[in-house]
């Protein structure tokens, strides 16, 4: 799976599972903007897990500030 690929999915797993105001999203996109507080981080987090099967090292989870950096960090884990 390529660099967009990963990202549409990631999109579209934050639309499925998040409540968030937000049409134009891209890598730039910091979840704070979104005002994605830590429940919906953990939420969002379980999912990718469970969508891209892979578990993110604890420590790659508090580098996650953007969409770009949820990509990066499922390039990593795969």
């Amino acid at each position: 799976m390529d660099r967009s690929e990963i990202l549409a999915k990631v999109i579209e797993v934050m639309n499925d599972n998040i409540d968030f105001d937000g049409d134009d999203l891209d890598e730039n996109t910091s979840f704070k903007v979104l005002d994605i507080d830590s429940f919906d981080m953990l939420a969002l987090v379980s999912a990718l897990e469970e969508e891209f099967d892979l578990t993110f090292d604890t420590d790659d989870l508090d580098k996650i500030a953007t969409i770009g950096d949820a990509v990066d960090a499922i390039e990593g884990a795969q």
